[in-house]
């Protein structure tokens, strides 16, 4: 299993806020089948198959490029894949709230 981070950031918009393309992004994750996301206020994190999940990425950019008013779009991937153990979204975090003594 892999975890993802995705952001979708058109350029070019006729005002400084993106929630309503982001919000396109998001559609495309709740129509999909086997997947966790998480949205957070600096991307999103979804966790499954790797495939899968590039998949997805390429079709949140889509998404988003393919509004009629947008030109342009910058989507930045982050891969963490371990083939040591199973990694999930809640493991990472609690992984760093077990060191913080929480």
């Amino acid at each position: 299993m892999a975890i993802v981070e995705v952001s979708v950031v058109p350029l070019g918009t006729a005002t400084p806020s993106v929630s309503k393309y982001v919000a396109k992004a998001e559609k495309v994750l709740q129509e999909a089948k086997d997947i966790k996301y998480e949205l957070t206020a600096m991307g999103t994190i979804i966790e499954g198959d790797l495939e899968n999940l590039l998949d997805l990425a390429k079709k949140m950019h889509r998404a988003v490029l393919d509004s009629a008013e947008i030109m342009r779009v910058v989507t930045t991937v982050k891969i963490d894949e371990r083939r040591d153990k199973e990694a999930s979204i809640s493991s990472k975090v609690e992984s760093v709230r077990k060191e913080l003594g929480h």
